[in-house]
């Protein structure tokens, strides 16, 4: 009996020196310790997906406490030892949602929502082949591929030959928060990837990641889906580019969507377009005297009504060690659409593979750098407008660190 009593009396005096965070069981969980002496008081905690390896099973959740300083990997499954295998196969996007995080797991087919206070499992959704997610006041919404796939061999006198392929149109689920159960779901374009809610319309990037693998036509989506949240229909189809990937708002009007180009001959971008009028789209710094080249865009996040990227000029080179550099614009005159890029300068080397700020007067980069792919990457944070990029810390995650969600 003296166990659980000790361990109670431990949550108890925890919670009391910090009084930011509720008593939770996940107290206890040993982790490495971060200095977030400069920047404690803007958030509990940040999570961070590590995607995993595509069917090796080892998605996993890394959690860093506020304040404290504690950086814990594998939470998940260090707090949900009953759930069989885990958090699942490819962990592909994470949201935080009031005291509840969503995490998106797209091979395994499931939307894992879990407790924000300790990393406990609340419900666990089945979504076939789920991409994002996104959310009103009712309802998260999930992009699907629908179980679309390629797959095919490697012959050495034809090179690559498919074998066997499905290519429906995507979907875009709706699940209720209050149920946790998927009540309905409205078809958009080719392989969904990114969506953003505002306004009551939720904008879907559609990729046409499948469809660009397949004859007769070999090419991929360009389109993004308006869907009104209230009627749950598509009323407006917009061309952007090819390969669209990421969609944020910056909560004021403005939606920002990123392309991955085809990489060959067609970059990689940021777009941006008004929700009054979705029909005009604009590249972002096109017009201006910034080079095309230093607004390519790898990955991108959102935060405090500005949208940050980072990109490298010589992304076709594969033969390279690449230089990256990070990036942000914000519509400054809603009117004309025109933006206010900041270009940062500090230059990173690696492979940065996910992103994002941590709000307040001082910004702070928190960088995913997915290493080799296989192998643990590492989570940093450095300094993004101020100390000339100084990196304050440096983690080793789980494989593929590439989503964040702050609580």
């Amino acid at each position: 009996m003296k166990k659980p009593l000790l361990f109670l009396c431990a949550v108890l005096c925890a919670a009391a020196c910090t009084k930011d965070l509720e008593p939770s069981m996940d107290i206890l969980l040993e982790g490495n310790k971060v200095d977030v002496s400069g920047y404690s008081d803007v958030c509990r905690k940040l999570f961070v997906l590590n995607e995993g390896g595509m069917g090796s099973n080892n998605a996993t959740l890394d959690m860093l406490r506020f304040p404290g300083g504690s950086y814990v990997t594998g939470a998940f499954r260090k707090m949900n030892p009953e759930v069989a295998g885990g958090l699942g196969d490819v962990g592909n996007d994470i949201a935080v949602n009031g005291d509840e995080l969503w995490i998106v797991v797209n091979n395994s087919g499931l939307v894992e929502v879990i407790s924000a206070v300790d990393e406990t499992e609340i419900a666990a959704i089945q979504v076939p082949t789920p991409r994002n997610i996104a959310f009103d006041d009712k309802y998260a919404y999930v992009t699907s591929w629908s179980g679309a796939y390629v797959s095919g061999t490697y012959d050495d006198k034809w090179g690559y030959i498919i074998t066997g392929s499905s290519n429906p149109k995507g979907q875009v689920y709706r699940i209720d928060l209050n149920t946790k159960k998927v009540d309905g779901s409205v078809e958009v374009g080719w392989q969904p990837e990114g969506i953003a809610f505002y306004n009551g319309k939720l904008y879907v990037a559609n990729s046409g990641g499948i469809s660009s693998q397949l004859p007769p036509a070999y090419s991929y989506d360009n389109t993004l889906s308006i869907i009104d949240a209230a009627g749950f229909k598509v009323e407006r189809t917009v061309e952007v580019a090819v390969n669209l990937k990421n969609v944020w708002s910056d909560g004021n009007g403005a939606i920002y969507v990123s392309s991955l180009g085809n990489y060959w001959d067609v970059h990689t971008g940021m777009y941006v377009l008004l929700a009054d009028d979705p029909s005009k789209i604009a590249l972002v710094g096109s017009g201006t005297a910034i080079k095309p080249e230093a607004l390519h865009v790898s990955c991108s996040c959102v935060a405090d009504g500005a949208v940050y990227c980072i990109g490298t000029e010589d992304e076709f080179n594969w033969n390279v060690a690449h230089s990256y550099y990070v990036w942000s614009c914000k519509i400054d005159d809603y009117a004309s659409g025109k933006c206010t890029i900041s270009l940062y300068p500090q230059t990173l080397s690696g492979t940065p593979y996910g992103m994002t700020v941590l709000p307040g007067p001082k910004h702070y980069l928190i960088l995913g750098d997915a290493g080799d792919y296989f192998n643990p990457g590492t989570v940093s944070c450095r300094a993004l407008d101020f100390n000339d990029g100084e990196t304050f810390w440096s983690v080793t995650a789980g494989v593929c660190p590439g989503h964040f969600a702050i609580w």
